[in-house]
């Protein structure tokens, strides 16, 4: 007998078992007949035709198989680059960026010239004034450790609009402007603290105005104090300030000299400071600029 198996010819692939069947059947009516020769001559005849036969009926239930083409997965192993440490960013030197050092009084950069670069201090501290036509000169700032100026660049200022001073010894991480724009726009941790930094010095600049329109120059100047030591801002304020004249002090809150002297002894007698050359501020001082 004829076992399972596939066949093949010019019309395509069958099964075995379907054309053993017909063969059965053909052999039963070969039986049934006389055991001539046209008998088996017509046997012959139909054995031969079988296979074709069977081959064109197959083919209407033959299912083409279409060959599977496996996707190959072209993602690249990930290299494993470093995280962005905003921290070392800002405490180091690399591309783009220096490490500057200036001493107390020293001119970092002076209203009118070019502007194309952003700071940052690491330590000491800066003054930020302005002077016009008449050569009247306005204090707008004292920017202390983890303060950026400079950043007038980004808005597209050709020139700086004031001159910043150091304070005291005082280093600072000059950063070039196209890479400054380059982390803002690939960094998003630094993008984002950049951003929370320069809206809360936004709000200052309000509260300042609000200050200057509206308090006392005995409310502005304990303030001034106040920021001055960084109260209000994350971590522990500083109870000493660096070095700051009462000129320095009358300049920032509009007012005269022997003004801020007169309000500076009453802050020392009320036991709100301590005035021996350094500034030792209490936290009694914030009586001051709450009390209405």
């Amino acid at each position: 007998m004829i076992g399972e198996q596939k066949c093949t010819s010019r019309c395509g692939t069958f099964s075995g078992t379907a054309r053993n069947h017909l063969y059965a059947i053909l052999r039963t009516s070969w039986n049934s007949i006389d055991a001539g020769g046209a008998a088996r001559h017509r046997l012959f005849d139909m054995e031969q035709l079988a296979g074709p036969m069977l081959v064109c009926l197959s083919m209407s239930s033959v299912v083409q198989r279409k060959p599977v083409t496996r996707r190959r997965s072209h993602k690249k192993a990930s290299l494993g680059s470093p995280a962005f440490d905003v921290k070392l960013f800002l405490d180091s030197a690399g591309l783009g960026r220096k490490v500057g050092k200036f001493r107390g009084k020293e001119t970092v950069f002076a209203q009118g010239d070019p502007a194309k670069n952003v700071m940052y201090i690491q330590e000491g501290g800066v003054k930020l004034t302005v002077v016009n036509e008449t050569g009247k000169e306005a204090v707008v700032a004292i920017l202390g450790p983890g303060d950026f100026f400079g950043e007038g660049c980004l808005a597209g200022q050709s020139i700086c609009m004031a001159t910043a001073t150091a304070i005291a010894p005082t280093t600072v991480l000059v950063i070039e402007k196209n890479e400054m724009i380059r982390v803002l726009h690939g960094e998003h941790e630094f993008s984002d603290r950049f951003i929370a930094y320069m809206l809360a010095r936004n709000l200052r600049v309000e509260e300042d105005l609000v200050d200057q329109l509206f308090n006392s120059s005995e409310k502005r100047l304990a303030r001034t104090l106040l920021l001055l030591a960084r109260y209000g801002a994350p971590g522990q304020p500083q109870k000493v300030l660096l070095k700051v004249s009462q000129e320095m002090l009358a300049e920032m809150i509009g007012t005269t000299r022997p003004r801020v002297n007169f309000f500076m002894n009453k802050f020392r007698k009320l036991g709100f400071i301590e005035y021996n050359g350094e500034i030792h501020i209490n936290n009694a001082l914030l009586s001051v600029v709450l009390h209405e």
